[in-house]
């Protein structure tokens, strides 16, 4: 058997989410033959520089690195907005764009992406409108390229044990429940200022998505209307953003859930977050119930000193969502659910890539949209058609969340749309 191809990844992005959970997860893949070249490119280098010269990097990945767009000795003050396009346009057709961009860019980078027939990773939300992911569902499908949403919770076992069990009956059918998602504090002193601003995204949008995401994996059951209210205030450099948000969802059983979301867990208190999952179901003659406290999973430590952003010592600790592990080679390897979605995203590629490897054109677009199909048939992966659902809720919580709460309802035939309630 010839040894699998592998693949050249382009991260649009130098942020948070890069640090902690993607780059560490297409470093481990690299490693294991499935990814080729790392380029990660930003606007400056000031992201990049952080990135390149994190020492958890040098210790958990000692013999890696990516390579940097603008070049890392480039002054941070120099920018270049635009040269992800030039990245991009440089990789060859059928390679891997990974969009780490603020929510409302997202279309943009996957766009650009999917024109220069790129396969694509994209972090939640997809995008911010409907007609925006049947528009990528359909260019992605046309080229036979692969899109999805990187939504990890769906890859935690809890998750999928618990969609096994809903499909079983063991639960009832989902009625009533709550989610919570409180990030913290220091998030108001981070890039975020820049962009979390009240015309671009709020909490709901921004993490309230990933429990909506979650109901709808483990139940399947259609958003109705959404009602969110947002509460503004002030970034450290004056920039106004929803900081507060409280959001409500009517389900086509006529379920509810409630979702408070923020940026303010207190930077003094343990854990880096507050988040959890609760679900109240419906049967014959009784009730299921399901309580998932996310940040707290039974594991509780106390450093010597502070470590991280919040500088806690006394913490509670996700020992699932992305630890570093010793194993068999070199530094320390990732492990959690936050690697597994990566990797399951960065396996449909290879497969993808493989699979079709030899083959002339037409034969390989034919077997590449074969794939796809099955893919999105298994409802595993966020794909824009398997996952629409998010960007009706994303595209609903924005009309509800600028019209004081308002409702905006969603409805499905003859063709999905989002309107505003009126009396």
């Amino acid at each position: 058997m010839p040894p699998k191809k592998k693949f050249d990844v382009v991260v649009i992005g130098g942020g948070m989410i890069v640090n902690d959970q993607l780059l560490p997860s297409i470093y481990q893949l690299q490693r294991e033959g499935v990814i080729n070249d790392i380029h990660v490119v930003d606007q400056s280098t000031r992201s990049l520089r952080a990135l390149a010269e994190n020492p958890d990097f040098a210790r958990n990945f000692p013999d890696q690195q990516f390579i940097a767009y603008p070049s890392l000795d480039e002054p941070p003050e120099n920018s270049y907005p635009d040269l992800f396009r030039e990245v991009i346009g440089q990789l060859v057709p059928r390679n891997a764009v990974i969009v780490a961009l603020p929510d409302h860019l997202h279309y943009m980078g996957i766009k650009e992406a999917l024109e220069h027939d790129q396969h694509v990773l994209s972090v939640k939300p997809l995008v911010l409108k409907y007609d925006q992911t049947k528009e990528i569902e359909s260019l992605a499908a046309e080229k036979g390229l692969f899109v999805a949403a990187e939504y990890h919770k769906r890859f935690d076992r809890r998750a999928l044990i618990v969609k096994r069990r809903y499909g079983l009956g063991h639960f009832g059918e989902f009625i009533c429940g709550e989610a919570r998602l409180f990030e913290p504090y220091y998030y108001r002193n981070s890039n975020f200022q820049n962009w979390f601003l009240v015309d671009n995204t709020d909490p709901f949008v921004y993490i309230g998505c990933h429990y909506v995401d979650l109901v709808w994996f483990i139940t399947g059951l259609k958003p109705m209307s959404i009602s969110v209210t947002g509460v503004k205030g002030t970034f450290p450099n004056g920039n106004e953003g929803y900081l507060w948000s409280n959001g409500r969802v009517v389900y086509e059983n006529g379920a509810v859930l409630s979702v408070t979301n923020g940026l303010g867990y207190p930077n003094a208190a343990a854990g880096s977050n507050d988040q959890g999952l609760m679900m109240f179901f419906e049967g014959s003659g009784q009730t299921g119930y399901l309580k998932h406290n996310d940040q707290f999973r039974g594991v509780e430590w106390s450093y010597l000193e502070g470590i991280g952003p919040s500088g806690q010592q006394f913490n509670y600790v996700n020992p699932d969502y992305l630890q570093f592990v010793p194993w068999e080679g070199a530094g320390f390897k990732p492990v959690g659910y936050g690697f597994d979605s990566v990797a399951a995203s960065m396996s449909a590629i290879s497969h993808l890539v493989n699979d079709t490897a030899g083959l002339n054109e037409e034969t390989a677009l034919h077997r590449r949209q074969e794939i796809l199909k099955v893919i999105d048939a298994k409802g595993i992966l966020a794909t824009p058609a398997s996952a629409y659902i998010n960007e009706l809720v994303t595209e609903a919580a924005r009309l509800s969340i600028q019209n004081g709460g308002t409702f905006a309802d969603i409805t499905y035939e003859p063709r999905p749309a989002v309107c505003l309630r009126t009396l």
